[in-house]
């Protein structure tokens, strides 16, 4: 089988999808699967041998998106257990002071060192101008939206961003009204906004994939509006809470 073809059945096998529509990853069972670990440790190896730079525009796009779900995988699963990815400290400080583990240099593709914040931030955002990567690469955490339990393919792309796209939105982690009527957004929307400007902007983008009600607050502006977003870690089986303390 093909590296491809074992981490989709390796992402099969630990991502789970929970009641509440969070995927969420058996990380503490693949942990102690060395073969798993393994396969994960091959996948990241194999792409980092790939020259994206002589891929079609979606091949490549699917190779960045791959690769930084890929190695966050591999980040956690070296931690763990931890209850959110924030716990992680970079070797590699951020000069901002911004906290995790996103901006050690991990992979090298093309004789590039390169680190989770670049991947995201010089190459998928500056690149490809398509705000829907914000759905398709995830952080390990609650508030994110969700990890496919297979790796992201060429084939169908557009079909697959939009649906990531209006599962996202749809959600209670994306755009949504609570108990009292008051809308909610993702902290996405806040930290990203300048990329849904070919959009005509989020409350575009967002008119065209939230439910009617939500549409209908987020319409006209709403000082009860509110950003939120949950760094726990998306773990499908969390530790008890005396083994993490």
């Amino acid at each position: 089988m093909s590296a491809t073809g074992d981490m989709n059945e390796v992402l099969a096998r630990y991502v789970v999808a929970c009641p509440d529509g969070v995927n969420r990853v058996r990380y503490r069972a693949w942990q102690s699967e060395p073969r798993d670990r393994t396969i994960l440790n091959d996948y990241v190896r194999l792409l980092q041998e790939q020259l994206p730079s002589l891929l079609p525009k979606s091949e490549r796009m699917v190779f960045w998106i791959n690769l930084y779900n890929a190695v966050t995988l591999q980040v956690v699963l070296e931690n763990y257990p931890i209850k959110s990815i924030r716990e992680i400290r970079s070797h590699t400080l951020d000069p901002r002071g911004l906290i995790g583990p996103w901006f050690e240099r991990r992979v090298t593709v093309e004789g590039r060192k390169l680190s989770l914040y670049e991947i995201e931030n010089a190459i998928l955002r500056k690149e490809f101008g398509e705000p829907r990567i914000h759905y398709a690469i995830n952080c390990a955490s609650d508030g994110c939206p969700n990890l496919r339990p297979a790796v992201w393919s060429g084939d169908d792309l557009e079909h697959d961003l939009e649906a990531a796209a209006q599962e996202f939105v749809g959600s209670r982690r994306g755009a949504w009204l609570d108990a009292a009527g008051r809308p909610h957004l993702s902290r996405i929307f806040k930290w990203y906004g300048r990329d849904f400007k070919a959009e005509g902007g989020v409350a575009a983008h967002l008119a065209r994939l939230a439910s009617p009600a939500t549409r209908s607050k987020l319409a006209a502006p709403d000082p009860s509006l509110r950003h939120a977003y949950d760094w726990s870690l998306n773990d499908a089986e969390p530790q008890p809470a005396e083994a993490t303390a």
